[in-house]
């Protein structure tokens, strides 16, 4: 079965990647899993141009189709921070518990419309040809009061969905895949296959 290699090495985004292309004829595997180690550096403005140099990379180095993410939370009372740098925030290796309270501590006292924020994903596709395809989803929602939720990753605990009346840790993996910013973009990006 030929493979699509999925730049991560995240769990938590495996688990929802390979549940949305399941029914594509091809194994998803993360870099790990192909036994790919290479030192990306992301230095695009975007999410799309950081995401295409992670697939770029991958697809380069080993032949065969790569996709990549790059996906963050915009909190717009925030300028839009913590943005493409949402996984850098604060520091490579500060802790997402950290960088939660952060935006708490810095949301606090701001109410209704100002607590607005959503999550964005870009997703590109390499295939061995070099031909590319860059699709981009969000999720709007706002920035909870508190961390709530055991689901999920990230800023997952901090981001609420008022038609849900939950933060996306909260959701169940199915409520998750059905309206996250990551699942929209790949089922976008799934159309390129089944086509």
């Amino acid at each position: 079965m030929p493979r699509i290699i999925f730049a991560t090495g995240n769990a938590g985004k495996m688990k929802e990647i390979r549940e949305i292309l399941k029914d594509l004829p091809y194994e998803v595997v993360s870099m790990k899993e192909a036994g790919v180690t290479a030192e990306i550096v992301e230095d695009g403005t975007t999410f799309e141009e950081n995401a295409l140099i992670k697939a770029r990379t991958i697809a380069e180095l080993t032949g065969e189709i790569a996709m990549a993410d790059d996906s963050g939370l915009e909190v717009d009372y925030l300028d839009k921070a913590p943005g493409v740098y949402s996984a850098r925030f604060l520091g490579e290796d500060t802790s997402y518990e950290v960088k939660n309270r952060y935006l708490l501590e810095k949301l606090a006292g701001v109410e209704g419309a100002e607590r607005s924020a959503r999550f964005v994903c870009a997703i590109a596709c390499v295939w061995p040809d070099g031909k590319s395809k860059v699709c981009r989803a969000t999720i709007e929602g706002e920035l909870a009061k508190e961390p709530a939720g055991e689901n999920g990753f990230g800023y997952d605990p901090v981001f609420y969905v008022p038609e849900y009346q939950k933060t996306t840790a909260e959701l169940s993996l199915a409520e998750k895949n059905e309206i996250s910013h990551r699942a929209k973009a790949l089922r976008e990006m799934k159309k390129e296959f089944l086509a």
